[in-house]
């Protein structure tokens, strides 16, 4: 885990039974929203976060037109993943089919963070993935961060473009838009767009310096088991 997350309560990221209307849950999707926001990940109310609430088919999300500046737990729902309320009556989030989508393709996924940082979204107004530049991704993202296909916001299509091109990492560039992270919980996917934002921003650089230069094979190859070994150590496999 990485060090600038410690501002989110770690319980609160743990699966409750759903008896108290999914606090813990939506407490969680709570704060990681506002860590994404005091990070700099979003401006105004752009950007979303969710959470899995139990086995089944639900989810704890931000709401549509939330204000950051403001944003308190009414303005966190659950719905089920056709959009149908279970608690709160606020619009969830308009991105939520592209969230719906990750949990169908990835059981292991448990909460999903869609930011909008600086960097991450130039690479990919660009259509620039990001290769394997240092250790530390390849273990913790996978071996790259790649760009999926244009889609209109909002939409199925999105979702599907979404999920193609994340595959069995935990990134991913939505083209023209900004990226999105998943992970177990909602600190693991702060951590990784913190992560990637902070790649971006690395890759960016290099490139003006002249190249940016991948790691070489081997060590992608290595790297790349250990992120698995970390997945399935995670429950996320």
């Amino acid at each position: 885990m990485l060090g600038a997350v410690a501002t989110i309560n770690e319980s609160a990221s743990e699966t409750g039974a759903g008896t108290d209307g999914w606090l813990a849950e939506r407490t969680a999707v709570l704060d990681g929203a506002l860590a994404m926001y005091r990070d700099g990940l979003v401006v105004a109310s752009s950007g979303n976060v969710s959470m899995r609430c139990g086995a089944g088919e639900m989810l704890a999300i931000t709401t549509a037109g939330k204000d950051y500046a403001h944003l308190d737990i009414d303005q966190v729902v659950v719905v089920d993943f056709e959009g149908e309320p279970i608690v709160g009556d606020a619009i969830p989030s308009t991105e939520m089919l592209m969230h719906t989508a990750i949990y169908r393709a990835r059981p292991d996924v448990g909460a999903v963070m869609h930011t909008h940082s600086v960097y991450a979204s130039a690479l990919a107004v660009a259509g620039i993935a990001l290769p394997p530049l240092i250790d530390e991704m390849v273990v913790y993202l996978g071996d790259s961060v790649q760009v999926g296909e244009y889609a209109f916001p909002s939409t199925e299509e999105l979702g599907e473009r979404a999920v193609e091109a994340l595959g069995e990492r935990n990134a991913v560039l939505i083209r023209n838009h900004g990226m999105v992270g998943v992970g177990k919980t909602v600190i693991g996917a702060l951590s990784v767009c913190q992560l990637t934002e902070r790649l971006a921003h690395i890759y960016t650089v290099a490139r003006a310096l002249g190249e940016a230069n991948p790691l070489p094979p081997d060590a992608v190859a290595t790297e790349l088991e250990l992120f698995r070994m970390r997945r399935q150590a995670e429950g996320m496999s």
